[in-house]
């Protein structure tokens, strides 16, 4: 088999390459001999780099040989000396690395250093052993001299924040921009909602460096970084700068206030039963708690995130109340828990069409693993949980049995695990046994069996997907879907 050799030579200076010992063509003559003296070797082409350092690896003949070793079209590189190939030894273990991964040998004549040899990858292993540790060191000392320029106060690179420039490695502030950045601070301030912010400076066409409006998450960035007060943050530590400030620390520990406060509100999981359970069918995003404070006190929503971040008209479900949803589904799930006829035409319907139906064979014994007496006593368990236990801990327990929620318009799409966990009693004075919760049916919340197949044939999300699925083989992780027809939405925002 021949083995395709690159042939590669290279001078410093213009000068070096017209000296008859140290040319180019004096290195190549006496590498084409050292190929011909071996078997099975013949040259693919020569690469030679003339007036170039070999300090660095920005070299066109050198890329040139690394595009064809990459493409496969040579076997092996052969130099005729290792100073020729590279003058640095972080590049050459680089190389070397680069070489290994493609399979391809290097040899050097005149210091028999040869890869294609057990002795040579030996060699090359210890060499590469070193270049780690030798990196390992260099990420060390960088780490400790990041952390001394830290202590200094001084600036260690990376993004630029907002408001400043860099000049001689240093942060010193932009005018134009440090005015904006104090115009961010000030609306924050004064309007207490980072959303408020985001449309006024979206309003009065305030752009970032890129030209375009601020996201609110770089907003939030802005306002919480404590570059703008002369700090330093590295490592998760603050540290005193040596740049200028350009807010004072009055105004930015009251807008870390602000945003404490509210996250402390937002907070109270005992106010949102759902929380982190329900996705909007329209666009595919989470909805999450959100509350408003009117004269009649406060109202809990759950909203679509899209309307955060964006615009109010970006989702046209937008949010739902929160109290009017939760009870919704508590209540059907009540109804459903005592409505054993239902509950066994529902999973009769299920196994009927996802086995009987698609595969055109009569009902398996596998169909049995969905008894509708457990799934019957399981909700009733839950529901008897309910009515003893705490908010919080109704909704640690609704997490165990439900996966999550798809609301639209027209429907509420409930998926309950198949085998929920036992919820821990804690501080529950004598709850309802949770026993036997190894299985969970499908059942359709509706008032009637012919409501139900109405509400199907309304709701994209009450289609075959939902129900052709759900052959029972295996329990574990899988979901069935509880339907309801939307009855709570389209309410005016005015009466929730």
């Amino acid at each position: 088999m021949q083995v395709k050799c690159a042939v590669y030579t290279r001078v410093s200076t213009d000068s070096q390459a017209e000296v008859e010992f140290n040319s180019c063509e004096a290195q190549e003559e006496k590498i084409k001999s050292f190929i011909n003296s071996q078997e099975n070797l013949f040259v693919y082409k020569v690469y030679s780099d003339a007036g170039f350092s070999g300090a660095n690896l920005e070299r066109p003949a050198l890329q040139d040989l690394l595009r064809d070793m990459q493409e496969n079209k040579i076997n092996v590189v052969i130099v005729y000396k290792i100073d020729r190939f590279t003058r640095s030894p972080k590049d050459f273990y680089a190389l070397m690395e680069i070489f290994e991964q493609y399979k391809v040998d290097f040899i050097s004549i005149t210091e028999r250093f040869d890869t294609s040899t057990p002795s040579g990858r030996l060699l090359r292993n210890i060499m590469l052993t070193f270049a780690q540790f030798e990196r390992e060191l260099t990420s060390e000392r960088t780490k400790d001299k990041l952390l001394e320029r830290a202590n200094k106060g001084m600036w260690n690179g990376g993004s630029v924040p907002f408001g400043y420039k860099v000049v001689d490695k240093r942060l010193v502030p932009d005018e134009q921009k440090s005015q904006k950045l104090k115009w961010i601070f000030a609306i924050f301030a004064e309007t207490h909602s980072l959303a408020k912010t985001y449309q006024t400076l979206k309003a009065k066409q305030i752009l970032n460096d890129k030209g375009l409006h601020f996201s609110k998450a770089h907003l939030q960035s802005i306002l919480r970084n404590p570059v703008y007060i002369g700090k330093m943050r590295f490592s998760g530590k603050i540290y005193q700068g040596t740049h200028q400030p350009l807010i004072s620390e009055d105004l930015f520990n009251h807008v870390q206030t602000l945003h404490n406060e509210k996250q402390r509100k937002m907070r109270l999981y005992k106010d949102y039963l759902l929380t982190g359970l329900i996705r909007c069918t329209e666009c595919n995003s989470a909805m999450t708690p959100a509350f408003t404070n009117k004269k009649r006190g406060r109202y809990h929503y759950y909203r679509c995130t899209k309307t955060f971040k964006q615009t109010w008209d970006s989702c046209s479900t937008r949010q739902i109340n929160a109290d009017r949803l939760e009870r919704f589904v508590i209540d059907n799930l009540k109804r459903i828990s005592v409505d054993k006829h239902y509950i066994d035409s529902s999973i009769f319907k299920l196994n009927f069409e996802a086995l009987g139906v698609q595969k055109g064979l009569e009902l398996s014994a596998s169909c049995s693993s969905i008894d509708p007496k457990t799934v019957q006593e399981n909700l009733k368990n839950l529901v008897s949980y309910f009515e003893k236990a705490s908010k919080i801990e109704q909704a640690l327990a609704i997490k165990r049995y439900i996966k999550d929620i798809l609301y639209s318009k027209e429907s509420i799409q409930i998926n309950m695990l198949c085998q929920p966990q036992l919820i821990e009693r804690q501080s529950i004075k004598n709850p309802a046994p949770l026993l036997n919760v190894q299985a969970c049916g499908w059942v359709g919340a509706a008032a009637s069996p012919a409501i139900f197949e109405k509400s199907q044939e309304k709701s994209p999300i009450a289609s075959n997907r939902a129900l052709l699925n759900m052959a029972p083989q295996s329990l574990s992780g899988q979901t069935f879907p509880i339907i309801l027809p939307n009855t709570i939405h389209g309410c005016k925002k005015k009466d929730l």
